[in-house]
This record gives C-alpha cells, sequence and structure tokens, in this order.
C-alpha cells in the first residue's frame, strides 16, 4: 500500500479489487455534479436575486442576504450530516444511490416553493429547500469517488468534482436565461435537470451494500464529532480545510451578488440581466475548462498538488482585485477569465488533495461531509458581512461598495494560498 493509498475497507473496496468503477464514470459524474451544482448557482447567482426584487424591490439585496444566509447554514450542517448518515447506511440500494432518490425528490419540492414566495420566509425555506435537496445528492457524489478510486487514480474525478461549480454556474443560468422573464421556467430548467441527473448516476453506478456488521459502530463521542475533525490532530486535514474556506470565501462574494452588481454598476437591464450572467459564466468557465483538465493531468504526472493550489489561489484573489477595478462590461469580462484560470486550476487538484488528508478511511463521507463546510460556511458568512462592506464609503450615487467586497474576497484567497504551505504529507 502506498502512502496515498486509502487502507482496504468496505467503503473502498471496489477501488483495489480490480473491478474499479464501470466505464463510462467520470462521464456521468462530472455530468451530475455539474447539474447538481447548476440548481444551487442559478437560484444564488440569478434566480433568487430576481425573486428577491419582486418581493420587495427597495430591500432586495437585504432579501437575498436572508435567503442564501438560511441556506448556507443548511449546507453547512447538511453536508457532514448526511455524509455521516452515508456512511452507515445499510440498504440493499447500497450506501450512496438513496441519497441520490432522496436528494431528487426534496429538490423538486424547493424549486417549486420559490417559485411560490412572496415573502422573505417563503424565499428563505425554499433555498433551505433546495439546499438540502443538492446536499443529498452531491455527498453521494463526493462520497463515490474515494470508494471506487485510489489515490493516484482521482486527478480526472477529482476534475469532474470541482469542475461541477464553474461548468454548473452555467449550465444552470444558460437553462435560467432561457426562461426569462418568467420566474417559474427559469427555476424549472436547471431543478429539472440536477433531478435527473441525479437520478441517472444513480442507475449507472455500481454501490455494494454493506451488512449491518460492516456498518461503522456508531457511539456519543462518534456522533458528536460529526461536525468536527481536531485540527490538533490532523493538521494537514485542518490547514485543507482553511484554505478551502478561504477560496470559497472569494468565490461567494462575487456568486451572490454578480446579477445586482452587472445591474448598479454596469446598467445592465434587470429584464435581461440573465444573458449577461451568463455570458460571464461561459468566459470564465471557457478558461477553466481548458486549463483544468491540463492541471489535473500534469499535478497526477508529477506527484505534487499544493504548488497548483498555490498558484490557483494567487490567481483567483488577482481576478477579483481586476474585478473591483473594472470600470465597463468587457473589462468585467476580462477579470472573470483571470478568475476562471484560478478556478480552474484550483479544482482539477483540490479534490485529490483533500482525498489524501482524510483522517478516517471507514468515514470519508463524513470527513468530506466537514470539508465541504469550508465550501458552503462562505455562502453563510459573506452575506451576513456583505451589506458592511457595501454601505462602506456609500453615497446617493453610488449606493453599494462593490470594490470593499471583492477587495475582501481577494484578500481571503490569498490567505487560501499560504494556508496550504504548511501542510505535511502532500507535495
Amino acid at each position: 500500500m502506498t502512502a496515498n493509498a486509502l487502507p482496504l475497507t468496505p467503503a473502498n473496496a471496489s477501488a483495489t479489487n480490480g473491478t474499479g468503477p464501470r466505464r463510462g464514470f467520470i462521464l456521468v459524474l462530472g455530468l451530475a455534479v455539474g447539474s447538481l451544482n447548476g440548481v444551487l448557482l442559478a437560484a444564488s447567482i440569478l434566480t433568487l436575486s430576481i425573486a428577491a426584487g419582486g418581493i420587495d424591490s427597495t430591500r432586495a439585496t437585504t432579501v437575498l442576504s436572508a435567503a442564501v444566509t438560511a441556506g448556507g447554514i443548511a449546507q453547512l450542517v447538511g453536508y457532514p450530516l448526511v455524509g455521516r448518515l452515508s456512511d452507515r447506511t445499510a440498504s440493499r440500494f447500497g450506501r450512496r444511490r438513496p441519497y441520490l432518490f432522496i436528494g431528487a425528490v426534496v429538490m423538486a419540492i424547493g424549486g417549486a416553493l420559490e417559485v411560490a414566495a412572496r415573502s422573505t420566509t417563503v424565499l428563505a425555506l425554499a433555498y433551505v429547500t433546495l439546499s438540502i435537496g443538492a446536499v443529498c445528492a452531491l455527498v453521494a457524489c463526493n462520497a463515490i469517488v474515494p470508494d471506487q478510486l485510489p489515490a493516484e487514480r482521482r486527478g480526472p474525478a477529482s476534475a469532474a468534482i470541482g469542475l461541477g461549480a464553474p461548468i454548473g454556474a452555467v449550465v444552470g443560468i444558460f437553462l435560467a436565461q432561457l426562461g426569462q422573464p418568467d420566474l417559474g421556467l427559469m427555476v424549472l430548467y436547471p431543478t429539472a435537470l440536477g433531478i435527473a441527473s441525479a437520478l441517472v448516476l444513480a442507475a449507472f453506478i455500481t454501490d455494494r451494500p454493506i451488512g449491518r456488521a460492516e456498518r461503522p459502530r456508531v457511539t456519543l463521542r462518534m456522533t458528536l464529532t460529526t461536525f468536527w475533525v481536531n485540527p490538533v490532530r490532523h493538521p494537514a486535514f485542518g490547514l485543507a480545510w482553511l484554505s478551502r474556506f478561504c477560496i470559497f470565501f472569494g468565490v461567494s462574494s462575487v456568486n451572490g451578488y454578480q446579477a445586482f452588481y452587472l445591474i448598479t454598476v454596469h446598467h445592465i437591464d434587470p429584464a435581461t440581466v440573465g444573458t449577461s450572467v451568463l455570458m460571464a459564466s461561459l468566459v470564465g468557465t471557457g478558461t477553466a475548462v481548458l486549463f483544468s483538465p491540463l492541471a489535473g493531468k500534469l499535478s497526477d504526472k508529477i506527484g505534487r498538488r499544493k504548488p497548483f493550489v498555490i498558484t490557483s489561489a494567487v490567481l483567483f484573489a488577482a481576478g477579483l482585485v481586476l474585478t473591483a477595478l473594472a470600470r465597463d462590461f468587457p473589462a468585467f469580462l476580462a477579470a472573470v477569465a483571470v478568475t476562471g484560470l484560478g478556478q480552474g486550476i484550483y479544482f482539477a487538484v483540490d479534490f485529490a488533495l483533500i482525498t489524501e488528508v482524510l483522517p478516517d478511511p471507514d468515514n470519508t463521507a463524513k470527513d468530506l461531509g466537514i470539508m465541504n463546510l469550508a465550501m458552503s460556511l462562505p455562502s453563510s458568512v459573506v452575506p451576513a458581512i456583505a451589506p458592511t462592506l457595501l454601505a462602506i464609503g456609500a453615497s446617493t450615487a453610488a449606493p453599494h461598495n462593490y470594490t470593499a467586497l471583492f477587495g475582501a474576497g481577494a484578500v481571503a484567497a490569498v490567505i487560501g494560498a499560504l494556508a496550504v504551505v504548511p501542510i505535511r504529507g502532500v507535495r
């Protein structure tokens, strides 16, 4: 067994017994992860903003912040909790497949609530429900990778998982803008694709059921650690978590407020802002897709992860600075291309690095769930502090200070790059 390989356990036996996943696994996994992220990102980047404006046009950013914060908290709790449950599910359908089915049903309910929302409370409930459904399915997607692939073969799967966010943004926003200005259609199209992709992956994967004797033992101490991995005992995991949190703080600073930014700063028509958001997503994702596979393969070839994560974080920070300084829409698109380059490199190797610092091979989904807190927590933190940042130096002519918001994201990205440097056990 190599230093990076997982021990042979029921969770990853298929990765080492010569069978492995079915042909086409990476493609189906990537489509599912992209579509599921598209559900969340179409909502957080576009449709929630439109719904918030319909509820209260004078307080739309406040309504949006409340909804996104509530959904972020649901993701915060959901990732490790669903991960813990998934590791212990002794269903005849497998450990991961049931959560793909559950996620599909719950996402359908969340989408219906978003369309029906006529108050801040209902809109927040809608995004909470949508988040829970997507989390159930995404936890299953993440856990499948270490279940079925050894560490030295996870580069392409890492790219598929990582690119799910930028590709999902393009797919989700593209489908949503096809329905504009009808909010119902804007919500329906990406949500329907997310549901379908979860069901297709559930039918495709080989998910060996575990017997009750194989199920990890549950104790009070283990239950209390559902949301916790001791960073003192597992410093590599803690530093990787901090790095991911800082990077996604920067991502959230742009994603959550992009529609309002384009409307207020670049004077995009609210009725067609979805098209402009789609254009920006195409530029960013196109750059990411171009460089991510190359970075993933190169990382596997030379056996190094850290230099790629550090470089990507610095590029992402530079892109945020350029976004803050953009004076017209073409300059904004150029800044998006730089952030897309950083994201592409980052997502190609981040998940592979994470799988090499997991502290417990018998609880991979739970630990991946805690790691996903670093991705979901910023979606709660950023909306909580964004109103304060946006109000710095605000005036009648410039009611929102997006330079402060994007600048804070850039600083966070630099911290994320620095956090990777001391990680031991990963090159």
